[in-house]
């Protein structure tokens, strides 16, 4: 059985830095619900925090967001109810990617995308329920529907298996800024591999949870932000900022959301790039341009 999480800390109520431009979107949070209308799925690894709704409107109020996409969370496995409820509630203010089993038939992945679902999750860590062996034929069958593939995996090897990630039809979104789980350079091969991957012109890259991997850690994590500014640069029309919320593995020590956000003034040099990464490319990714 997973282990419970230890209480959090109450985090910072102060207002980020950066003014959030219009239509600004955090494209990367979980919502967890109550265990008696949400049970937790048998693969759960680790008991999750609590972040309801109500609580991450409130983040979007305080760092003026006006769009978010819900993934859907590990803990649940392929039980997207949750992350479907949470977007039927905030309406077309939100996206969201999910869990489909191979199992899935054609018509509850059409409900799926007309509920806002854009893309399918794979998280190839323990907890994790669809594996390296069913990406491919996945992703073909949801590419007939519009959606992409949202991948996060150890960065370290992803030179093994970028000839894989070539192959895949439609858009890759790859989470946490490659998610290197220990530090490396810009010549790490791992990192090469992205920078590759890049410049085929259909990977984005999420920015975002660098407390997960950062050794340097706050308020800078230097580590993480000489990886996010160089992948900025070589392709800032397919960067994407997400907070993480409620920040499942952080523990009992959450980053404060204001200050991830505020991360931009430091990676992305100027207001036309951070408008892209808040509100051009997930408008454009996430179809929220097209109602």
């Amino acid at each position: 059985m997973p282990e419970a999480t230890a209480p959090r800390p109450k985090s910072s109520l102060a207002r980020p830095r950066l003014q959030a431009p219009a239509g600004a979107c955090d494209t990367h949070i979980h919502i967890y619900g109550p265990r008696d209308r949400y049970p937790l799925a048998p693969t759960c690894a680790r008991i999750p925090p609590d972040g309801r709704l109500p609580a991450y409107r409130a983040v979007m109020e305080r760092l003026g967001l006006a769009r978010v996409v819900i993934v859907q969370p590990s803990a649940y496995g392929a039980d997207n109810r949750a992350t479907l409820d949470a977007m039927a509630a905030l309406g077309d203010r939100a996206r969201g990617v999910a869990v489909v089993e191979q199992t899935v038939d054609d018509g509850e992945l059409a409900r799926m995308t007309d509920a806002g679902i854009r893309g399918i999750r794979f998280f190839m860590f323990p907890g994790g329920v669809l594996s390296w062996d069913v990406l491919e034929p996945m992703a073909a069958r949801v590419h007939d529907f519009g959606w992409h593939v949202q991948l996060q995996l150890d960065g370290r090897g992803l030179h093994n298996r970028e000839d894989l990630l070539r192959r895949l039809p439609g858009n890759l979104v790859i989470d946490h800024t490659g998610k290197f789980l220990e530090p490396v350079g810009i010549e790490h091969p791992g990192f090469r591999s992205l920078l590759r991957l890049l410049d085929g012109g259909r990977c984005w890259i999420k920015l975002s949870a660098p407390y997960e991997t950062s050794r340097d850690g706050p308020p800078s994590y230097r580590d993480v932000g000489v990886l996010a500014k160089t992948l900025i640069e070589a392709a800032p029309e397919r960067m994407l900022w997400a907070s993480n919320w409620p920040h499942p593995g952080a523990g009992d020590d959450p980053p404060d959301d204001a200050a991830l956000l505020d991360l931009l003034l430091d990676w992305a040099g100027d207001a036309v790039t951070r408008r892209k990464i808040l509100v051009d490319n997930p408008a454009r990714l996430y179809g929220f341009d097209q109602g």
